[in-house]
């Protein structure tokens, strides 16, 4: 089953450290990246198997935690075909 993960953090640093952990903890690839602010608020949205977005999401927010402000995560399962196509435009 396929899910997404979200990630939106404080500071690009967070954004990559949390990445970073995200790709190396589970089999995920990232689809998205939203930054505003001027990259001081940052989401990254990975997709993969419930499992591995779940276990993606623990380790980066862990992460990102560690360096920055984590604002919110979450993970959907079997998203709608307009969300993706919301994070695959543009």
């Amino acid at each position: 089953m396929k899910a997404i993960a979200l990630l939106e953090v404080q500071a690009m640093v967070a954004a990559i450290t949390g990445l970073d952990a995200m790709v190396k903890a589970a089999d995920v690839k990232l689809i998205h990246v939203e930054k505003r602010l001027g990259g001081r608020l940052v989401t990254v949205v990975v997709e993969g198997e419930v499992s591995a977005v779940t276990a993606a999401l623990e380790a980066g927010a862990k992460a990102a935690g560690e360096v920055g402000n984590v604002k919110c995560c979450e993970v959907i399962a079997r998203p709608h075909p307009d969300v993706m196509r919301f994070l695959t435009t543009g």
